[in-house]
């Protein structure tokens, strides 16, 4: 639909599967919000030094590997047994948070029933505290009252999609503007430079 609409280039962010860069026929650029995650990361925990990275499912191992190699901290996974869609039987915690701040990373949120369940099995495994932090919080249906209700310090967002509305239904909610990396990486593009810089640099 892009393609046909006249696009000729797209630049987007965390794709929930790198492949879908293959079904274009014009160039994808999939920016990171790694970069940005680690600042905010380095930036408004303390403790960071004695984290855990965490992944709420064994899908996103190598997002979470990736940060935890980078901050050179440890990093544990749930592995979750799902009976039926969209319903969450029994998770196992693969590592250890205990006396630790746990940190959740995933690249989306949606109803948020996952990183929910996964933030009360941290906090029974011994973890300090329990942060969340997602590119795309879309935050759909019971999101709200979920994390309202749940043990989280905060649960951290990009702005790839707006969340202005959301804030005010919930103080938990904090927004990293990711705004600086697309335009670096229009801007970059423009001029015919190198957009490979954007995928470990935050722009200044």
């Amino acid at each position: 639909m892009l393609s046909v609409s006249g696009a000729d280039h797209i630049i987007t962010m965390d794709l929930h599967a790198s492949q879908i860069q293959g079904f274009f026929d014009i160039p994808v650029d999939n920016l990171y919000a790694e970069p940005a995650v680690l600042k905010w990361i380095k930036e408004n925990i303390n403790e960071w030094k004695n984290c855990t990275i965490v992944s709420p499912d064994a899908g996103g191992a190598k997002r979470v590997t990736s940060i935890a190699d980078r901050l050179n901290v440890d990093f544990a996974l749930i592995h979750k047994e799902r009976k039926k869609a969209n319903e969450v039987d029994r998770m196992v915690l693969v590592g250890d948070v205990k006396d630790r701040v746990a940190i959740l990373v995933d690249d989306m949120a949606d109803t948020c029933g996952t990183i929910c369940h996964a933030a009360d099995k941290l906090v029974s495994a011994g973890a300090t505290k329990v942060y969340a932090i997602l590119t795309h919080g879309i935050f759909s249906g019971p999101a709200i009252s979920r994390i309202n209700n749940a043990n989280f310090e905060a649960v951290v967002v990009t702005n790839t999609i707006p969340q202005e509305d959301k804030i005010k239904h919930c103080n938990k909610i904090q927004v990293i503007d990711i705004s600086m990396i697309l335009a670096e990486a229009i801007r970059r593009t423009h001029n015919g430079e190198s957009v490979s810089y954007l995928f470990s640099h935050v722009p200044l």
